[in-house]
């Protein structure tokens, strides 16, 4: 195994100083090809179909935009007593923005006549979708949207009478986020932290620099404070990370256990949070296998988890491996000493020549040299440990600093990045807007 790791890559780029700014609609409504004379407009919803024909229009108002639109995103939720759709529409802009909400009938629609802003596949129930919408909005002014569908399966969203489930155009300006090494094209990208959403304003930094990186998000538990209530999901979690839902795979924390059984936790992520309840999974990336385990259920030798976690792994054919939870094997945090009931995961994660793992649970950034499961350094078959709690709680300071520490951050913000080659990785911290730590390398898979 060979390891080159280079701290401070980014100390000398531009320091980005994006904002984001979220609009409602000023009006929304659908058409009907059967009611040719109805509107619609004051329904809490609307509708994409082809069965009867049912077309959607959204209209937003800009205004107070300063700096240059950098990205423009059209958030849409689906409605909670519809079973989603296997086409969830075509979404183009439209040059009329002087149609009514109340006024607008199958008989008078406005013209969808512009360019194909983008296309959602299949969508599941009461969950949040995005469209970018960069090329339509590009500052201050009013810009309308509209739907279609060749599926006779219907999609149903909240239209803005549903209140807090209302569309949003996010609109973030200002500088491009954080530059980061563009992987080269076919390697996946796996990114995200652990110990996300509350009121503060941490988790809307790193979620806007998840706008700007592409792949599949990844979060290590304690996904929103203090409880992980449906409506902590909904207010703290949902409006940052929630824009990244779509290609999250979550892992739990003891937070999101404080509402019994995590219901909000799995009521918020549904499929993409694995089997029911269980709280573990996995899946491929690339020429790697991906691990998502619970360090809230029982994780002794022996246990369900430990037992489909040495099947799972002994059923891959990917060379490369890479696992993630909440409560970390090793740290140097000074609120939360290493939690040797995960010793049984990391074992049979060493077992099988796994190579990074990755928890959260302490609030603060920390790589450690490859070790065996009981903390040895091993650069021939060790596991490369990351902490990564930086994605939006209040900062923890560090304490004894444990042996094979090698970097550690306890005051930025920030996303951990990870470039998934065919027989290697490339790590790389991504820190918030204006701040400039970052600790970066590459290493080759077992």
């Amino acid at each position: 195994m060979t390891a080159v790791a280079v701290a401070g890559l980014l100390t000398t780029a531009p320091v980005a100083t994006a904002a984001t700014t979220t609009f409602t609609p000023v009006a929304d409504t659908y058409v009907q090809s059967t009611t040719p004379s109805t509107n619609y407009g004051t329904s809490a919803q609307f509708v994409v179909d082809n069965s009867p024909v049912r077309q959607s229009f959204l209209k937003f108002t800009v205004s107070g935009i300063t700096d240059p639109v950098t990205s423009a995103k059209l958030r849409i939720r689906t409605i909670s007593g519809n079973n989603g759709s296997s086409d969830g529409g075509t979404f183009k802009a439209m040059t009329d923005t002087t149609w009514s909400e109340t006024g607008t009938t199958w008989n008078n629609k406005p013209a969808i006549d512009g360019a194909t802003l983008g296309t959602l596949g299949s969508v599941v129930r009461d969950t949040w979708y995005e469209i970018d919408v960069t090329s339509l909005v590009t500052g201050n002014g009013t810009f309308s949207v509209g739907a279609t569908s060749p599926n006779n399966d219907g999609a149903y969203y909240d239209a803005r009478e549903s209140g807090a489930d209302a569309p949003q155009l996010v609109i973030t300006t200002g500088a491009t986020p954080p530059p980061t090494s563009p992987p080269p094209s076919g390697d996946p990208v796996l990114v995200g932290a652990g110990d996300i959403a509350n009121s503060g304003t941490g988790d809307t930094a790193t979620a806007n620099l998840l706008d700007g990186i592409p792949g599949t998000v990844f979060t290590a538990g304690d996904n929103a404070y203090d409880s992980g209530t449906a409506t902590e999901f909904a207010t703290y979690y949902d409006p940052t990370w929630g824009r990244h839902k779509a290609r999250t795979r979550p892992a739990p924390g003891n937070h999101d256990y404080n509402t019994a059984g995590a219901t909000g936790y799995y009521n918020y992520f549904g499929a993409n949070a694995g089997p029911s309840g269980r709280g573990y999974y996995s899946y491929d990336l690339g020429s790697w296998h991906v691990v998502s385990l619970n360090s809230e259920v029982n994780m002794a030798v022996g246990s369900p988890q430990e037992q489909w976690l040495r099947s799972d792994l002994a059923a891959s054919t990917k060379p490369c491996t890479l696992a993630y939870w909440h409560q970390p094997r090793f740290t140097s945090g000074a609120n939360h000493a290493p939690n040797t009931a995960t010793g049984p995961l990391v074992q049979a994660l060493y077992d099988n020549n796994a190579d990074v793992i990755v928890a959260g649970h302490n609030h603060q950034y920390e790589r450690f040299a490859p070790m065996n499961a009981s903390g040895q350094l091993d650069t021939t078959r060790g596991i490369r440990h990351f902490v990564a709690g930086m994605g939006g709680a209040s900062h923890y300071s560090f304490g004894t600093i444990m042996p094979n520490s090698e970097a550690r951050n306890s005051d930025t913000y920030g996303v951990l990045k990870f470039t998934l080659h065919a027989n290697s990785y490339d790590w790389q911290f991504v820190p918030e807007a204006g701040k400039t730590y970052s600790d970066s390398g590459t290493t080759s898979c077992h």
